[in-house]
């Protein structure tokens, strides 16, 4: 009996072992952290695609961005027009590149916030004033509200053998590119540049221009200049046009020039002997940054003299805020940069009113491109029979210069019953208007180019026939 009891409480247990073994196993509890989210910056920039991506490659692999968290940039580059739309829906952290007047404008916008960061300040205090005459630090009341983590020239760029080619003279003032002489090969463009809406460089050109010579005198050299080329898309378009030998000569910031004379041969950047300006290209925290410790890092990061080797990579070539970055190797290895920095910073250039620049930006813009851009085939049209009586002699240099000025004056208008010109009074009073109302921008467009449209067109019937 002892024996089957066993043998019974064996199978039993045998039994239970299996059934156990047998049963579906409960998850296992386990604990864990949960991974912290890295930081995204977000940048609204004017900076080209080579610039941003070098920068969020170099940039994310410091310790810097591991200290605040930063696992990614995500970059928006939109027209400038959209600059404060996007930074409100997009929440910025970042606004860099784009020039001094569109950074004032989005200071007028309360949309930049002042850099206090001590670390950051540290860094700042290390750069200068000014270079060459151009403001590099912007304060408020006291506080800092961008500072320029470049600089930039303007001028324009040659392709030399186009120019012997049409028998040409090689341009080396602003002045030059409104020469009758450009015109001789007409209505085959001389001269490339970019619709004053798209460029934020090319409109800066503008800016100097009518700043050298005065409201009228600069409107009426901007037509001939205008005249003796073709607008383009953008300045990249007008830069490649002159790459590829579509025109001889184009308008241009200076790092699209130097970057043009490494790469194509035949092609040299002029820079205008103290009829430029040297541009300090701002870096500003946003007042929408949900992030403003690791933005004012990366602020940080790109005025330090590791960031600022960004400008010297040979597919950006551009001239750095610091010129101690050219004592590193990278520095030493761009002695051709080194002395186009110093050729920059040595131009005495032009006085240049900032204020001023900031107060008819909008109006510039839009003025430009509805009577030069728009109707661009009528004041071709008008200019080249211009300078055809004058070589022939049909005209005198009196009645020449006097039509010259009739093509490019400022324009008068009728508007709900008033007259109008485009003084410089004038379009710093609808200045801010043309930006906040898209439909009053537009009405003005249309009446601009209809009124230059009818004045080329009367121009060209007045001119006697070469």
């Amino acid at each position: 009996m002892n024996i089957k009891v066993l043998a019974l409480i064996i199978v039993a247990l045998a039994i239970a072992v299996v059934a156990l073994l047998l049963m579906p196993k409960q998850p296992q509890q386990v604990t864990t952290t949960p991974k912290k989210r890295g930081i995204v910056l977000k940048v609204i920039t004017r900076h080209a695609s080579e610039i941003q991506l070098l920068t969020a490659e170099r940039f994310l692999k410091t310790d810097l961005a591991k200290k605040y968290n930063i696992s990614d940039i995500r970059f928006f580059s939109p027209h400038v027009a959209l600059w404060r739309d996007t930074i409100r829906k997009q929440e910025c952290d970042v606004a860099w590149g784009g020039g001094p007047a569109l950074f004032n404008q989005l200071i007028r916008e309360g949309l930049i916030e002042p850099i206090t960061d001590p670390e950051t300040l540290k860094v700042v205090k290390e750069l200068p004033d000014e270079i060459g005459g151009a403001e590099i630090k912007h304060y408020e009341d006291g506080k800092l509200m961008w500072v320029a983590a470049a600089i930039s020239s303007f001028g324009f760029s040659v392709n030399e053998p186009l120019l012997k080619k049409y028998g040409l003279p090689e341009p080396k003032y602003w002045e030059d590119l409104a020469s009758p002489e450009l015109a001789k090969i007409l209505p085959k463009p001389a001269i490339s540049y970019a619709r004053a809406l798209t460029s934020t460089s090319h409109t800066r050109i503008y800016q100097i221009i009518i700043q050298k010579f005065g409201w009228e005198k600069g409107w009426e050299l901007l037509a001939r200049m205008a005249a003796n080329g073709r607008p383009y898309g953008g300045s990249v378009e007008a830069l490649t046009a002159v790459e590829t030998g579509e025109v001889p000569i184009g308008i241009m910031i200076d790092f699209y020039g130097y970057g043009a004379q490494i790469e194509f041969p035949g092609v040299k950047y002029v820079l205008p002997y103290n009829e430029s300006i040297v541009n300090g290209d701002p870096i500003a925290l946003l007042k929408t940054s949900k992030h403003k410790e690791a933005a004012q890092a990366f602020i940080r990061w790109v005025l330090s003299v590791e960031g600022q080797k960004i400008w010297l990579d040979k597919r950006v070539n551009r001239m750095p805020v610091r010129e101690d970055v050219f004592n590193t190797p990278e520095g030493k290895a761009r002695p051709d940069l080194y002395e186009a920095y110093k050729a920059t910073v040595n131009n005495i250039g032009i006085p240049f009113d900032e204020k001023l620049a900031t107060e008819i930006l909008f109006s510039l813009k839009y003025y430009f491109d509805s009577v030069y851009c728009d109707p661009h085939d009528s004041l071709v049209k008008a200019w080249q029979k211009l300078v055809n009586a004058y070589k022939k002699g049909k005209i005198t240099k009196e009645e020449f210069d006097k039509f010259s000025h009739e093509l490019g004056k400022p324009l008068t208008w009728e508007m709900d019953g008033k007259t109008y010109t485009f003084t410089l009074e004038y379009a710093k009073s609808i200045n801010n208007k043309l930006l906040e109302d898209t439909e009053f921008a537009s009405k003005m467009q249309s009446i601009w180019r209809k009124a230059a449209t009818e004045r080329y067109e009367r121009l060209y019937k007045e001119i006697p026939d070469p």
